[in-house]
């Protein structure tokens, strides 16, 4: 081949893979990872992609979102140690607030960037008992009952199990007055936990799966799913004279999107959480909505339930965490004497 043809073949060549890797990148699809805790996984397989159709028609890029699920903290320690979230969606502030602690993966005013504290939604512990509730069970009292079995999630490595566990320390104290009374009160609950599953999720399949237990006590949102798809005719929820607000704190992992440059997109897809048609699917999947017109809409959903923070009745979760579920804390050595 002469050449001059030679040359001129490779040119051509040269620039159809240009074109083309040039048209790769811009049918490239942009990717988000949720790293949030273990019962939101329905949830956000339909947020993810009425987000993407969301962003899309407001002329943004092709959006996929991916999603990891897991026991809480133990998630949050795995976006400590390198787990390269674009945003979070946790079910307690401390899982957040160590990512703000520990290299400051998160902006310290998390708080301050979405609305209601950046809380989209929240829910409460309840009961699921079952069908037909043969063990009577009413309120928290009934769960430190001699001889029954109840399942719970880790505290340690789990929200859900430490929202149960905070939630039976309120009450305990309202009713004894004594801080005393509620650790004597909590001891006796937790004696009755035949195993200790790593995520509210592994909680859910002990209960409903192996047939271990009692009573499962888990999230609202869980109860009313594990009802309605495993078959009304096995469980009730039963809710209790009171619970603890569970609100589910959402933030930037400012570090991943400021090196993928995922900023925008990452902000949007939180933000769609707090719009109308996000609260539409929250309320869907059983959260209790922050928007004062959904929640009207699914009334029938989430009846009326007399629930405390964290803040208001135990002095915030900078004092839970150190009391309680510090190594060595409240919390460990109750069950050590299980």
């Amino acid at each position: 081949m002469h050449k001059n043809t030679t040359s001129s073949v490779l040119r051509r060549t040269l620039a159809v893979l240009i074109l083309g890797s040039a048209a790769s990148l811009a049918v490239a699809d942009t990717t988000l990872l949720n790293v949030s805790y273990d019962v939101s996984r329905e949830l956000y397989k339909d947020i993810n992609p009425a987000f993407s159709a969301h962003w899309k028609a407001q002329g943004g890029d092709t959006v996929t979102v991916n999603q990891s699920h897991g026991g809480s903290s133990k998630q949050a320690l795995a976006v400590a140690a390198g787990l390269e979230a674009d945003v979070v969606t946790m079910n307690q502030s401390p899982d957040i607030d160590i990512l703000v602690e520990r290299g400051g993966l998160v902006d310290a005013d998390w708080r301050a960037r979405f609305p209601h504290e950046a809380t989209p939604y929240t829910t409460t512990s309840v009961f699921l008992v079952r069908k037909g509730n043969p063990k009577n069970i009413k309120d928290w009292d009934d769960l430190a009952r001699e001889g029954l079995q109840v399942i719970v999630p880790n505290p340690k490595t789990s929200g859900n199990g430490r929202y149960t566990y905070l939630a039976a320390w309120g009450y305990a104290l309202d009713k004894s007055g004594s801080e005393g009374g509620a650790r004597e009160f909590v001891g006796k609950l937790f004696a009755n936990v035949p195993v200790l599953d790593g995520g509210g999720r592994g909680a859910t399949t002990t209960f409903t799966q192996r047939d271990v237990g009692d009573v499962l006590v888990t999230f609202e949102n869980e109860a009313i799913l594990i009802a309605r798809e495993l078959g009304e005719d096995k469980f009730d929820v039963v809710y209790p004279s009171i619970s603890i607000d569970a609100s589910a704190p959402v933030a930037v992992v400012k570090s991943v999107v400021d090196k993928r440059g995922t900023a925008k997109v990452a902000e949007g897809y939180l933000q769609f959480l707090f719009s109308p048609a996000g609260q539409e699917i929250i309320a869907k999947h059983n959260f209790r909505p922050r928007d004062p017109a959904v929640l009207a809409k699914n009334a029938a959903k989430f009846p009326p339930v007399r629930t405390f923070t964290v803040d208001e009745k135990l002095g915030g979760w900078a004092a839970v965490q150190k009391a309680h579920f510090a190594d060595g804390g409240i919390y460990d050595q109750i069950v050590v004497k299980r």
